[in-house]
């Protein structure tokens, strides 16, 4: 299979190999042409960053990156050939002809394609090419499962591809990934959920596919560092719609989350952030040994936006129920809270306080 030409060698803007890189005060690197022509129509932010540039930004040319692609050129000059259209591709992924090695070279050029180009993106959901590419999700190839994996996710970045790709089924498909595909895989099936839940109405339709939640939580258990953190994002992105929270903790998420959470895993804190707003939520909560202890440890050693969290949830908890509220003074909370009324985070003071007053109001300190 013909070996892909580094990514740097190509500019941004165009995505045809730079002949004249030069370096924008943003760090980045353009062809000359190209940003010239984006500065000469009037824009003074950087492409990538979308940050500010000089009024009159300087152009240094990268004479490193200029030597590696002539260099490359000399020695591999078969690899420069241009990409070949969008519909060719995408026919490449849905032909019964086509073999792997073919595929994978076509979604190997599609995801470059699509990394940062918004437009691109929609263009190629309407050249049709969600169907190919969900048939390549649910394929047995490990290497094309992962490459499809990584355009299906670079897709649902537009906003706008976001609901038409549930409806052509891609939940289905990533449920499966969910459940059995490689670590690197079902770390991009959780990712590929986050992304889809952005759109409100795609919250509602995800927690109604009978396994999808039940996959999420099934992940925080089986998988590894990096899949048990995208489950419990993806987790958070789901539950922010009401219904389901509840299916959530039916599937048992709310013992496992905090187990995470005593672990090391902040982003667990998010999710219970979530699931204590409901009644079902704090009930299962309080069940769990220790959980009173795990929360203060939060409040204790994490971060700014974990600490938030974690007061938000305690809070509620020991609103509801005055024996946590004595657990948690003997855990060490009203310490904790003094330091914390003098943060600079306006949202942790106003948390802390709140949870001082339920403390107060329960009789847990003077």
């Amino acid at each position: 299979m013909e070996t892909q030409l580094p990514d740097d060698f190509r500019c941004p803007i165009s995505l045809e190999i730079m002949s004249d890189p030069v370096i924008l005060p943003s760090g980045h690197t353009f062809d000359r042409v190209s940003i010239q022509r984006w500065l000469d129509s009037g824009h003074r932010t950087c492409p990538i960053t979308k940050l500010p540039l000089p009024e009159h930004p300087c152009l240094i040319p990268n004479h490193a990156l200029r030597s590696l692609i002539s260099n490359y050129t000399l020695v591999s000059p078969s690899k420069l050939q241009p990409c070949p259209q969008p519909q060719i591709l995408i026919s490449s992924l849905t032909s019964q002809s086509s073999h792997v090695g073919t595929k994978l070279n076509s979604l190997t050029h599609l995801v470059r394609l699509t990394k940062h180009d918004s437009g691109f993106r929609r263009k190629l959901t309407e050249l049709g090419a969600a169907p190919g590419v969900l048939k390549c999700v649910g394929s047995d190839d490990p290497s094309l499962q992962e490459k499809a994996l990584s355009l299906l996710l670079n897709l649902s970045l537009d906003d706008d591809n976001k609901v038409g790709l549930v409806a052509e089924g891609a939940i289905n498909r990533v449920i499966k990934v969910l459940r059995f595909g490689s670590p690197d895989c079902r770390a991009i099936a959780a990712t590929i959920i986050t992304s889809l839940a952005v759109v409100e109405v795609n919250k509602a339709t995800i927690g109604a596919y009978p396994d999808a939640i039940q996959a999420l939580v099934w992940l925080l258990i089986s998988g590894k560092g990096r899949e048990k953190k995208e489950a419990a994002t993806a987790l958070y992105a789901i539950c922010s719609f009401a219904d389901n929270r509840r299916r959530a903790i039916d599937c048992g998420a709310v013992p496992i989350l905090i187990s995470l959470l005593d672990s090391g895993l902040e982003r667990a804190i998010e999710v219970l952030g979530l699931l204590v707003k409901c009644k079902e939520g704090r009930e299962e909560m309080m069940k769990v040994n220790g959980c009173v202890k795990v929360l203060v440890s939060v409040l204790r050693n994490g971060s700014s936006r974990g600490v938030q969290y974690g007061l938000f949830t305690l809070n509620c908890l020991c609103t509801c129920c005055e024996t946590l509220c004595f657990e948690a003074v003997n855990e060490g909370v009203v310490e904790i809270c003094m330091g914390l009324m003098e943060e600079e985070n306006e949202k942790i003071r106003r948390y802390t306080s709140s949870l001082v007053q339920t403390l107060r109001e329960n009789h847990a300190f003077g």
